[in-house]
């Protein structure tokens, strides 16, 4: 069976993946989308820590700062959202529902390649809206390989191809400040980012997206006033954990603040 036969299966019944514009539409005339910010994945030593900002904007207007950029599709596969967060959620939902699918039908989980495929093939299934200036999506995908008992990070282009990141990886509007930032760490810091633990990834990450947040003002930083904080989830063997907002709050405060 085809690992992606359920897209066919909801396309058979007429349901498509998603509405595309009438063409020849011109992009202004479209609505304003609202986009999604910066996103990052770091492997650390037991897995992979995956962060997103919770700003939403439409071109300089904040329109949500608590919007959810980091999405859990399986108990081993997390997916980071940049660009459009209408069709990024979508993508998620039928990448979610298509793994189940397959699982219920096979009696078996979908394997990892297929499940990249399966979002390759969703992305690029999306390039008519993306092309157009609308609906763009480059996610980061992030899985625990079972087989090599590691976390491994996976990003794609708009055409849907897929590349593997081995050490970490960043996209998004705030995705060139950190970039640098992350590979400096990495190549020169006290310690490489495979070789961090969990305490000292979940401090890196706050400081990237903070670090963008404040060059880039589609990013979200932390805002405690208002108990806005990062989204920030950890893959490892065990399974995948939401870090809390009262982890983040302490360690912003105790960690971050006094920097």
């Amino acid at each position: 069976m085809d690992d992606a036969d359920f897209l066919n299966l909801i396309k058979r019944h007429g349901h498509g993946t998603w509405s595309q514009p009438a063409a020849g539409a011109a992009a202004e005339h479209l609505p304003a989308q609202a986009e999604g910010t910066t996103i990052l994945a770091v492997r650390y030593q037991s897995g992979v820590m995956v962060a997103g900002d919770r700003r939403a904007t439409t071109g300089n207007v904040v329109v949500h700062d608590r919007a959810d950029k980091v999405l859990c599709i399986d108990d081993a596969v997390v997916m980071a959202l940049s660009g459009s967060p209408a069709m990024a959620v979508e993508i998620g939902r039928l990448l979610e529902m298509t793994f189940q699918h397959y699982r219920r039908s096979q009696l078996q989980p979908l394997s990892l390649d297929g499940k990249l495929r399966v979002l390759s093939r969703l992305i690029r299934e999306n390039l008519t809206m993306a092309m157009q200036g609308i609906g763009a999506v480059v996610p980061i995908l992030a899985a625990y390989d079972d087989a090599a008992d590691a976390g491994r990070i996976y990003f794609y282009d708009l055409l849907g191809a897929q590349f593997e990141s081995v050490d970490f990886c960043t996209t998004g509007s705030g995705a060139h400040i950190i970039r640098g930032a992350l590979y400096y760490l990495d190549r020169w810091g006290p310690v490489p980012l495979a070789s961090m633990d969990e305490v000292a990834a979940l401090e890196l990450v706050g400081r990237m997206l903070e670090t963008a947040a404040r060059y880039d003002t589609a990013t979200g930083g932390f805002l405690p006033a208002a108990g806005v904080y990062p989204q920030v989830m950890r893959l490892d063997a065990g399974g995948i954990t939401r870090i809390s907002e009262d982890r983040l709050e302490r360690i912003y405060r105790t960690r971050l603040q006094q920097a």
